[in-house]
């Protein structure tokens, strides 16, 4: 079967998309990026072929008599969860006899033995307690490895420590080059045995399907069989340059970001991504093709680092800085966004008694006016809008751009996707397709 895939390396995040030859978006995938930008990309592209698989297994389904709507979701989503809990397991596993071997570091001298018995209590009870993650009906704050696993295991880990007399910043700094060497090693390629170990998991808890089991077997063998062709990868991103693709195969995030809007809303005229580094204001016309563009300068102020700057600086998580921001009873006025000077004002402000609360509301406010002004250079916003990027998820920076974008140009169609993460990864799998499809 053949497949057209869109890899997009940002800052953050490393995003793919897979579509098939007539233009239909057969799967996602998103991983952390990383100093190693190509473990990066393999893996994007992994879990892009793994959604991909899963795609392809509800249309193998609906063929299926008794099994249809409800049933056939439950099936998948069960599945699913059994499939990354058997991953998480794996790569937890890694992480352990990665601290394991690190444990035996020249700075530790004599300890080895010591602190790998800290570490089979520690790694033990972290397996149990992250279990429950993946549970029917638990809903994660993040699926990546290293948020699910760190959030647990520095309370863990100091508790296991102080039990057994180890000292716990030991075991941080032995976490801390672990994590790195397990986070660039993707999974094993036996892809096929955890879909058929998890699918054995779901009939077995399933007692309801109206359907012969070994029918639903047969199935999901019948995808896992079928060759998903890498037929065509194109690149983009901040990390694009980085990517280990041949020149012919990397288009600009201007480009990928303006096909990918004109794909998910073709009415689409004007185009706004915040992405980690960079804010980029875009005009296309009606066949998806760029116009004009305008970028910010110099530095990523006011973008996805600058969040995560803050959110560092307020000890919280980047996924809590918009909830908190739409508590405020009122607007603070902040004058930067500077990455630099932004841990300074935002301590300023709360030392005048300023509510944090309030204080995240003037910084998505100060964010999207800086957005404004580069959209304005562009060209302004014309006809449909489209607000792309990983930003485009923080309701708060959301809230933001409704109020200034109708009180600057009036009643204007803004389009959100909830996929909008993936909109350059789109435009990329596009630009891969048109390249053979319609060369």
């Amino acid at each position: 079967m053949k497949c057209y895939i869109g890899i997009d390396l940002g800052s953050t995040t490393t995003k793919a998309v897979v579509m098939d030859e007539k233009g239909e978006v057969l799967g996602r995938g998103i991983t952390n990026s990383r100093s190693n930008y190509d473990t990066a990309s393999r893996v994007a592209k992994l879990e892009a072929f793994i959604s991909t698989r899963l795609t392809l297994f509800h249309r193998q389904l609906q063929g299926l008599a008794g099994l249809e709507g409800e049933k056939i979701d439950r099936l998948l989503f069960n599945l699913e969860r059994h499939f990354r809990l058997e991953l998480f397991l794996e790569q937890l596993e890694d992480l352990h006899q990665t601290c394991a071997t690190n444990a035996g570091d020249l700075r530790y001298p004599g300890q080895k033995e010591k602190i790998c018995a800290v570490l089979d209590v520690a790694f033990a009870r972290l397996a149990d307690k992250l279990q429950g993650l993946f549970g029917p009906g638990v809903v994660r704050k993040s699926d990546f490895f290293r948020d699910l696993a760190g959030s647990e295991y520095m309370n863990i880990a100091e508790e296991t420590a102080k039990e057994m007399g180890m000292n716990f910043d030991t075991l941080i700094n032995i976490y801390d080059k672990s994590i790195i060497e397990v986070e660039n090693r993707p999974p094993n390629d036996d892809m096929e045995g955890k879909f058929l170990r998890a699918l054995t998991k779901v009939l077995e808890e399933e007692t309801d399907l109206s359907v012969d089991p070994d029918d639903v077997m047969k199935a999901i063998k019948a995808v896992l069989d079928l060759d998903l062709e890498e037929t065509y990868v194109v690149g983009t991103g901040y990390g694009r340059v980085r990517l280990p693709f041949p020149k012919e195969h990397i288009r600009s995030e201007i480009l990928c970001h303006g096909l990918g809007a004109h794909l998910m809303y073709p009415k689409t005229r004007t185009v706004l991504d915040i992405g980690g580094q960079d804010t980029k204001g875009i005009q296309i016309d009606d066949k998806g093709i760029v116009v004009n563009f305008q970028m910010n300068d110099r530095c990523a102020a006011g973008c996805g680092r600058y969040l995560g700057y803050i959110a560092d600086e307020m000890n919280l998580g980047l996924h809590e800085l918009g909830p908190m921001a739409m508590q405020a009873t009122k607007t603070v006025r902040i004058n930067s966004t500077c990455t630099v000077f932004a841990g300074a004002e935002l301590r300023d402000r709360l030392s005048l008694g300023e509510k944090r609360e309030d204080i995240m509301a003037g910084l998505h406010r100060a964010i999207i006016l800086r957005a404004m002004s580069i959209i304005s250079r562009s060209g302004g916003i014309d006809d449909e809008f489209t607000f792309t990027g990983g930003v485009a998820k923080n309701e708060a920076a959301v809230k933001q751009l409704r109020e200034l974008v109708q009180e600057n140009y009036g009643d204007v169609q803004i389009n959100i996707d909830p996929d909008s993460i993936y909109t350059g990864a789109l435009g990329g799998a596009e630009f891969a397709r048109r390249a053979v499809e319609e060369a």
